[in-house]
């Protein structure tokens, strides 16, 4: 139980609680009502093992960098609670998980399941690239709703696109809250970050931006779903959840980051899961 412990922090199981419902919300937009056990079943599958993949592989690009920065020293690597070798034999199973989950689901899934794994990958080495680093994490969140669409459906469609972009830019904005933390250390360790660029005024202004985008994107959805007043209640609350992050956080008040990356943004997926899903099933 020690063992199973340290592995789900390393790969910070709780945080699974950002994209899961936003993959479930477009389950059931996509099949219009509870999707079957088996494609359920495949989709929780494929969302476990990517997202475990993904966690566990930038924990081990980023050990040398988080043994050296105060915030970070204590996790699973660094500290020696978790060896590089276990790790990466945790990633290449939570790897292959997803890729059998993705064939059990359909032909197209299991098509798209190496580029989903790239990018999913990729992320852990942008942020030695480019200040749009977000943005490639994003991408990487976004994938869950879109790749859930195309369990059910077996195709590609506006609705998910739309849900998928909304949560690229959602979670670009959130992401850039948190880098607050490091806008310091990432500046001195030559790593690319927006507030290590822009500085944190800047940076969080832009966040501002990136979750406006993605509240409208998600009105979109909202349209393109045909959906109801639940739905529409989902929309708002978002919306009241993306203010309250921003009013938790200035460049001068770091205190409550935690507190507007966890909660608040926990609390908004969840809502909109429920708001859309409810809508979804009391309609029909």
């Amino acid at each position: 139980m020690k063992g199973a412990r340290r592995f789900l922090s390393l790969v910070t199981f709780s945080h699974t609680v950002f994209a899961l419902p936003f993959a479930l919300l477009a389950t059931v937009l996509a099949a219009g009502a509870v999707p079957p056990p088996r494609t359920l079943f495949g989709i929780l599958a494929a969302m476990v093992g990517a997202r475990s993949a993904a966690m566990a592989f930038n924990r081990i690009v980023d050990r040398n960098v988080d043994a050296e920065n105060p915030r970070t020293a204590r996790r699973e690597i660094p500290a020696g609670a978790v060896s590089v070798t276990a790790a990466a034999m945790f990633c290449a199973f939570s790897a292959a998980v997803f890729v059998a989950a993705a064939w059990f689901l359909n032909p197209l899934c299991l098509a798209l399941s190496p580029l989903a794994l790239a990018i999913i990958l990729g992320y852990s080495f942008t942020k030695r690239l480019s200040a749009l680093s977000h943005l490639v994490l994003g991408l990487s969140l976004a994938l869950a709703p879109v790749g859930a669409w195309i369990a059910v459906t077996g195709r590609l469609a506006a609705t998910p696109v739309a849900l998928g972009l909304s949560v690229l830019f959602w979670v670009a904005g959130f992401d850039v809250i948190y880098s607050l933390q490091d806008e310091a250390f990432d500046r001195a360790h030559g790593l690319f970050s927006l507030p290590a660029r822009l500085g944190a005024r800047r940076a969080l202004d832009l966040s501002t931006v990136f979750h406006a985008v993605s509240l409208a994107l998600l009105y979109g959805v909202f349209v393109l779903a045909g959906g109801g007043p639940l739905f529409g209640a989902g929309v708002v609350l978002a919306g009241v959840f993306l203010v309250r992050q921003h009013a938790l956080v200035s460049p001068k008040d770091l205190s409550r980051v935690n507190g507007a990356f966890f909660t608040a943004n926990g609390w908004l997926s969840v809502a909109v899961f429920l708001c859309g899903a409810l809508d979804v099933l009391l309609r029909r």
